[in-house]
């Protein structure tokens, strides 16, 4: 285990043994204090008191990304935990996302995270063109903590393994982080960091922002 992602593998191990500590948001410290904030879309409004953050760090060689749900969790449907795999469609239900744009060209990277602890990861040549399966030699640990009132996904992803990051120490990618949140009668909401004109749409550019990665 490499130093800096025990806190986010030791979430995933009591997560897959189906330790799920009962972890209120007001206990929830750390990077969420200074995170980002998803915003939904105008069409697809959360209930009232409901937000999202998210948060990227890097420890040696492991990108490490959280989201943390601040809601009633028995009034959001989360996907039944189930073995970590590659899936199609986890967009459909309650997932949380993260878009990479390449640093030349129109190309991008997908990668969906689901509470169920199943995960995607696609490439893309251009806008919606070009999808291809993005092949992974080391699958995404993900963690996940539930609470009445929290919801908190972490994400140990290796640098080298995925290519998310350019070698050198600060520089400045176009990312997207998104979520689908789906509420327990169905509905649906797009949260991003921007939205582009028009409706839900996290491939569209217009929504990626220029950020400094870890």
């Amino acid at each position: 285990m490499l130093r800096g992602e025990s806190a986010v593998m030791a979430a995933a191990l009591a997560a897959k043994r189906g330790i799920l500590p009962q972890t209120t948001a007001s206990q929830c410290g750390g990077p969420y204090t200074s995170g980002m904030q998803l915003t939904p879309h105008p069409s697809t409004p959360l209930p009232p008191g409901w937000r999202l953050a998210t948060h990227c760090s890097a420890a040696g060689s492991a990108l490490e990304l959280h989201w943390l749900l601040h809601a009633p969790t028995a009034a959001l449907r989360v996907p039944p935990r189930r073995e970590p795999s590659r899936r199609d469609g986890l967009w459909r239900h309650t997932c949380f996302e993260l878009f990479v744009a390449d640093p030349a060209g129109a190309g991008y990277r997908e990668f969906n995270f689901s509470p169920s602890t199943e995960w995607a990861a696609y490439a893309f040549t251009g806008y919606r063109q070009g999808m291809a399966p993005l092949v992974l030699p080391v699958p995404p640990v993900i963690g996940l903590q539930i609470g009445a009132d929290m919801l908190q996904l972490s994400v140990a992803v290796p640098q080298a393994a995925y290519g998310l990051l350019p070698g050198e120490p600060g520089a400045r990618r176009r990312c997207a982080f998104a979520a689908v949140l789906e509420q327990i009668d169905g509905t649906l909401s797009y949260l991003a960091l921007a939205h582009p004109a028009g409706r839900p749409d996290f491939h569209d550019a217009a929504g990626f922002v220029e950020m400094p990665l870890p």
